[in-house]
C-alpha cells in the first residue's frame, strides 16, 4: 500500500510540479518475457522485469547541478538508482557527492533497457558485482583531450553468499572502498579504458576484495564491437584459499535499416571455497565452483527512435555437458 501511494505521489509530482523545480525529466520503460529449457531456472516461462525509470536533472547554480534517478522494478520494488550533487570546477575536475553509479567497466554505467542491445547481462557482469552497482560517497571525474578518468571513494560492498549480492548503502566496517577508471579515445573508432576497485568487505575489516578490468569499444560504419575482460580476487579466512572470478564477453552488432542483429560470446570461471549457498557470517558456505560459457544471438527492431523490440536466444554451456538450460527472451522498451 505504501508503494502504491508513493508511486501515485511521484507521478503526480512529475506532471504538477513547476519545470524550474524538477528541471529536465527523462526516462525509460521496459517489459519482457523469458522461457527456458527443462533444466533452466525459467522452464515454466514468465513475464517479468516490468521497469519504469525516471531521471531528474537540473542546474542549481552556475557550475552546480544534480541528477536523481528512480527505478520502479518488478511491480513491487522502488530503488534510488542515483542521487548526487555535482560541482563542475573545470573540464579536468568535477565532483559528485551522494549516491553514484560506480564507474567500473563499460556495462555497469549503461545497463538500462534502452542502452543495451541484448536483454540479459553478460555472465561475468552478472556474477562479479551487483546489478546496477551503486555506492554512496564522493566521485571525481574529468577529461583532457582524448583522456578521461573517474575516481571514487565510498562505502563499498559487503560480504554475501556471492559477489552479486554485495550491494549496500551503509558501511559494514571501518574501511572505505576506492577505485578508478582511466580511458582514452585512441582514434575516431576505438575507445579503451581500465578499471580498478579495492575495499574491505567483511565486518571485521580484515579481508580485501579486489576487482580489475579492461574494456574497449570499436565502432565503424554501422558495426560496433564491445568487449570487457574482468577479474576479481576474494580474500578468505585461513585455511581457505583466495576466491577467484574471471571472465570476458565480446559483443558485435550491425545496423541494417530498422534492424540490428547482435551476437555475443561470454565466458565465466568462478571458484570460492568459503562462500556460496548457506553462507552466514562468519560462514562458511557450500562453496562456489562455476565454469560456463554462452553464445547470445539477438535481434533488435527499431519501431521508432524511442521504441524498440528485442529478441535474444542464449545457448548456455556448463562444465557438465548434459545440462540443458538454453533460454529465449523478448523485450519491449522505450525511452522518453
Amino acid at each position: 500500500m505504501k508503494i502504491r501511494f508513493f508511486s501515485i505521489f511521484l507521478i503526480l509530482s512529475v506532471f504538477i510540479a513547476p519545470v524550474q523545480v524538477l528541471g529536465k525529466i527523462s526516462g525509460y520503460l521496459s517489459f519482457e518475457y523469458i522461457k527456458g529449457q527443462d533444466q533452466s531456472d525459467q522452464a515454466n516461462g514468465s513475464f517479468r522485469n516490468s521497469q519504469l525509470g525516471l531521471i531528474f536533472s537540473n542546474e542549481l547554480a552556475p557550475r552546480i547541478d544534480y541528477v536523481a534517478e528512480i527505478r520502479f522494478k518488478e511491480e513491487t520494488r522502488i530503488e534510488l538508482e542515483q542521487a548526487w550533487v555535482g560541482f563542475n570546477l573545470s573540464n579536468l575536475m568535477n565532483f559528485k557527492l551522494g549516491l553514484y553509479i560506480v564507474p567500473f567497466g563499460k556495462y555497469n554505467q549503461a545497463n538500462r533497457p534502452h542502452q543495451t542491445m541484448l536483454i540479459n547481462a553478460p555472465l561475468i557482469v552478472e556474477k562479479m558485482f551487483p546489478p546496477s552497482w551503486r555506492d554512496v560517497g564522493v566521485q571525481l571525474e574529468g577529461r583532457t583531450g582524448n583522456i578521461y578518468y573517474s575516481a571514487f571513494l565510498g562505502n563499498g560492498l559487503f560480504e554475501s553468499e556471492n559477489l552479486g549480492g554485495g550491494q549496500q548503502f551503509r558501511d559494514n566496517n571501518l574501511n572505505k572502498a576506492k577505485g578508478a577508471r582511466l580511458g582514452a579515445q585512441v582514434s575516431q573508432s576505438l575507445e579503451v579504458a581500465f578499471s580498478y576497485y579495492k575495499g574491505k568487505y567483511d565486518d571485521e575489516n580484515e579481508r580485501d576484495l579486489i576487482f580489475q578490468g579492461i574494456d574497449l569499444v570499436w565502432s565503424s560504419e554501422g558495426l560496433q564491437i564491445i568487449s570487457e575482460y574482468l577479474m576479481g580476487t576474494v580474500k578468505n579466512p585461513s585455511p581457505f584459499p583466495e576466491g577467484k572470478v574471471e571472465g570476458y564477453y565480446v559483443q558485435a552488432s550491425f545496423e541494417s535499416g530498422k534492424l540490428r542483429p547482435v551476437v555475443s560470446y561470454q565466458q565465466l570461471k568462478y571458484d570460492d571455497d568459503f562462500h556460496g549457498q548457506g553462507f552466514s557470517y562468519p560462514g562458511p558456505g557450500d562453496g562456489i565452483s562455476e565454469e560456463k560459457n554462452r553464445w547470445s544471438l539477438g535481434l533488435v527492431y527499431f519501431a521508432s527512435e524511442t521504441v524498440f523490440l528485442k529478441f535474444e536466444y542464449d545457448l548456455n554451456r556448463e562444465k557438465d555437458p548434459k545440462i540443458k538450460d538454453n533460454t529465449y527472451s523478448f523485450q519491449v522498451c522505450l525511452s522518453f
